[in-house]
């Protein structure tokens, strides 16, 4: 067991993240316990006369309050009686907090006091566990955010390079990766406006049913059966109400997601599509996306209706081409299915259908991932979205652990690897790539296209450069402010009938933020 003794809550979220994500799964305390053997304690002495930070051997006798140090408790009850001063470990004093040219570090800026926490934290979790992350002390979910800023800024990027290295320890590959991922995301958002241009998100809360890992806002489309008129009616008067707030203002991307949009029957989806073509101006939108992720949710009649609506970007996701992984999790179609579907879309008209996989699904192997990419690699889709999977709390897979808790999950720098190199040869450039909490292996999510068919409102979500307005249950509006370098952000309840009654509160919401 492992605990965190924090005295101070400025960096305990980057610190339990960075934790975890050398011990995925394992928990924590905040309280010397009997049977925890590893503690780490965050403090940073402050040196009154010129603001920094002091070494070990002048801060006696002084006040301190946050930094950080390590030790292992040898037996119960010896760290209750340790010295606040703790030995930094071998071959790793340079990385200590005092490191200035006067042998002190000026931390009054808290992104370098964080980064300077997180490093040394890294380096003892390394030398502790033997192993390094491939994305080393970071543990945000936007890391090509770092380097496309700085390419804005007219950074080099050897510049950016040598900075990611020394302030994040990441690997070549990845900082490789961010660099070549920024660099397109800049050439794709070089036409928007961002000042006066605007997205346009549609949350459909509804799918055949809930796979194992999900924890999106999805409700089984069967208890709503004859109901969805219902969500309809509160959608559109929350499309009404945004449609009048933007009104003037150029929409560059459309974006339906949930859930699973295809979950509900044509005529709604014909129904929201003919409103949002009354109430929005669609006829200069770079793109149009609709989720169409569950194979089991697509008919010809509602491809059809999607096609004659001018929708541009479809998704067909089948995670997996292995058939006993879609029933261990839920997916309740076939492989067959999924290559039905993608083959009668492409029949219809459709010329950018985005594929998603997930690295690291429940007793998965090398040679599963390798069936499901040869599979993908004869379907030939535009555009592949490879996902590391990610276990969140309110998936099923972490609510009932006792009936899951003994499944396999594995994902190894070969499959992420494989991957790639399915995309390289379809002729696909990684364009977006983010993170997430709790992700098998600690890697990324990264969307790979042909080239003009990247999804530009997948970059605009993750990079925050223009404002998102959202619409439907569990959706999040982001406003962007971008001569105060400012966002907000307002959500949406995420049950259904709660959503349905409270429509009024929800665009209230809306008002404080776009009014």
């Amino acid at each position: 067991m492992i605990g965190l003794l924090i005295q101070d809550n400025a960096y305990e979220q980057d610190i339990r993240e960075l934790l975890m994500s050398f011990y995925p799964g394992e928990t924590y305390a905040h309280e010397i316990k009997d049977g925890v053997d590893f503690y780490v304690q965050t403090r940073l002495i402050q040196k009154e006369e010129d603001g920094c930070a002091a070494s070990e051997e002048d801060a006696a006798g002084q006040e301190w309050n946050v930094g950080i140090a390590l030790w292992e408790q040898i037996k119960e009850g010896e760290a209750a009686g340790c010295s606040p001063y703790f030995p930094v470990p071998e071959g790793l004093e340079d990385f200590h907090l005092a490191s200035s040219s006067r042998g002190y570090s000026d931390l009054s800026d808290h992104s370098e006091t964080k980064n300077v926490v997180k490093q040394l934290f890294y380096r003892m979790l390394t030398e502790r566990t033997g192993h390094e992350l491939p994305w080393g002390s970071l543990t945000g979910i936007r890391p090509t955010k770092i380097a496309l800023s700085r390419l804005e800024e007219g950074w080099k990027e050897e510049e950016i390079r040598s900075f990611m290295k020394k302030n994040y320890l990441a690997s070549d590959e990845k900082i490789d990766l961010s660099i070549e991922i920024a660099a397109r995301e800049k050439m794709l958002l070089e036409p928007l406006d961002y000042d006066r241009g605007y997205s346009l998100y549609v949350g459909i809360p509804f799918c055949p049913t809930t796979c194992l890992y999900c924890s999106f806002t999805s409700y089984p489309i069967s208890k709503w059966k004859g109901r969805t008129g219902l969500y309809l009616e509160a959608l559109f008067k929350e499309m009404e109400y945004v449609a009048d707030k933007m009104k003037g203002r150029p929409l560059d991307t459309i974006y339906f997601g949930g859930g699973t949009p295809t979950a509900l029957p044509a005529e709604d989806i014909d129904a929201i599509l003919t409103k949002l073509d009354q109430l929005f101006d669609t006829e200069n939108a770079l793109e149009f996306t609709v989720e169409a992720g569950r194979p089991d949710s697509i008919t010809e009649e509602k491809l059809r209706v999607l096609r004659d609506h001018g929708i541009t970007r479809i998704s067909i996701n089948p995670q997996t081409m292995n058939q006993k992984t879609l029933d261990l999790i839920g997916r309740r179609h076939t492989v067959e299915m999924v290559k039905e579907k993608f083959l009668m879309a492409r029949e219809l008209g459709f010329d950018n259908i985005n594929m998603d996989l997930i690295m690291g699904l429940p007793e998965e192997d090398l040679d599963d991932v390798r069936h499901t990419l040869e599979e993908i690699e004869a379907l030939r889709p535009d555009s592949l979205t490879v996902h590391s999977l990610a276990i969140k709390r309110a998936a099923r897979l972490n609510m009932f652990k006792e009936e899951y808790g003994g499944l396999k999950i594995n994902n190894t720098p070969e499959m992420i690897a494989m991957s790639e190199a399915c995309a390289r040869r379809l002729g696909m450039e990684p364009y977006y790539l983010y993170r997430q909490k709790n992700m098998a292996g600690n890697f990324e999510n990264v969307g790979y296209s042909l080239p003009g068919k990247a999804c530009i409102y997948n970059i605009l979500i993750m990079e925050e450069l223009q404002t998102i307005a959202a619409c439907g249950a569990g959706t999040t509006t982001k406003v962007v402010f971008p001569a105060e370098n400012r966002r907000e952000r307002c959500e949406n309840v995420k049950e259904v009938e709660q959503y349905i009654s409270r429509i009024d509160e929800m665009i209230g919401r809306k008002e404080r933020i776009l009014g």
